[in-house]
């Protein structure tokens, strides 16, 4: 099972908590669960509207003052909760996750960070419950859209600070983020820490059979956009068609070409899907190149350390992009010098180069005629 996060409108984790439940991750189990933990804290559930679109709010209240917290004490919580190994495993990434920021934002040890804002009983709660959820639902991998974190300042404990608050941030490095809509704080801390530690993968909707959509609300109804984050929950389609990968540009006009194509099996040997070079005129009249690769997501700052390394590059660009590709299966061909892998799709098919390859050295037939061989066979028992 897969989830989707639809972070259009920024990202928290009360937000969270309350699109799974309105997807169908059942409150009443959250909500026991919750009063495992002992926080004091009060489980509601309303279903409003923001901006005519119907969602559900989740939210935590208490009467108590709210203390500060270390990461040990929450953990200690967490742990002594009846809670399956699942979500404890999940909350206890999330808050490390959160903690390594906050200690990174404030110069100190990760023992000695003190959560505040995010350690309150809401936000434990708003944790636990996102994790508790997830396992309701049977969810495996999670993915998320860009970020939407909002603009100007919010007010903390530490005073005013801009958005994105400098734990939110350092905890989206690497990560697609902008900013659009009102003026103020669309990503906290706690819903950046979720995705940053749960998330597959950040960018575009993966193939998948939708089987719920839920709507989580924020506090406020703004008057341009709904204040929600939508999550879609289905299966894996099976489908390879359509993904997101990352595009890495560098235009090279001071590398011998040895160099450029040692760069090229470098990079396909750390993983890269592709990579090309286009001759290219570049300033002054200087004869060049453009290396560009194609990549996953994850592998994309991997690739780009290891393009300034092996080239000549003082500067590289990088974008998104969605990649479409077919189906494709292996089929074995038995030729009369020998076998030799087909690649298939539902549009075609193409002979394994590298096998023809090593078959025509071997035999010392020339590479066309295995080529043409191959494909004769192929057609003639498909």
């Amino acid at each position: 099972m897969l989830c989707y996060i639809d972070a259009f409108s920024g990202l928290a984790g009360d937000m969270l908590v309350g699109a799974f439940a309105d997807a169908g991750a059942d409150r009443d189990a959250i909500s026991r669960a919750l009063a495992g933990l002992a926080t004091g804290g009060a489980i509601e559930w309303d279903r409003v509207q923001r901006r005519g679109m119907s969602a559900m709010k989740f939210r935590v209240t208490v009467n108590e003052p709210q203390k500060h917290r270390h990461l040990s004490g929450i953990l200690k919580m967490i742990h002594g909760a009846d809670l399956s190994e699942k979500v404890k495993q999940n909350a206890e990434r999330v808050f490390r996750v959160l903690a390594e920021a906050e200690a990174a934002v404030h110069g100190v040890n990760i023992e000695k960070v003190h959560f505040h804002e995010v350690g309150a009983v809401d936000s434990i709660c708003d944790i636990v419950g996102a994790c508790v959820a997830l396992e309701l639902l049977g969810i495996d991998k999670i993915y998320c859209s860009p970020i939407n974190v909002g603009s100007g300042t919010v007010y903390t404990e530490h005073g005013v600070l801009p958005v994105p608050a400098p734990a939110t941030a350092r905890l989206l490095r690497d990560r697609p983020i902008y900013s659009s809509g009102p003026a103020m704080e669309l990503t906290t801390p706690t819903g950046a820490a979720f995705v940053t530690a749960l998330a597959e993968g950040f960018g575009a909707l993966p193939a998948m059979r939708i089987r719920s959509i839920g709507y989580g609300a924020g506090d406020r109804d703004f008057a341009t956009q709904a204040n929600v984050v939508r999550v879609m929950v289905g299966e894996a389609s099976g489908a390879a068609e359509s993904t997101t990968v990352s595009v890495i540009e560098a235009n090279i006009d001071d590398a011998s070409p040895q160099v450029i194509a040692y760069a090229m099996e470098r990079l396909l040997e750390a993983g890269a899907l592709d990579a090309i070079v286009i001759p290219a005129q570049m300033k002054k009249g200087r004869a060049g190149v453009l290396l560009q690769v194609i990549a996953a997501p994850e592998k994309g700052e991997e690739l780009m350390a290891l393009l300034f390394r092996e080239t000549t590059t003082l500067g590289i660009r990088f974008h998104s992009a969605e990649r479409r590709v077919q189906a494709r299966a292996w089929v074995p061909v038995h030729t009369k010098h020998g076998v030799v892998r087909v690649k298939t799709s539902a549009e075609g098919f193409a002979p394994e180069y590298e096998d023809a390859r090593l078959l025509a050295a071997s035999s010392g037939v020339p590479l066309k005629e295995i080529l043409a061989e191959t494909a004769h066979e192929y057609l003639r028992t498909r």
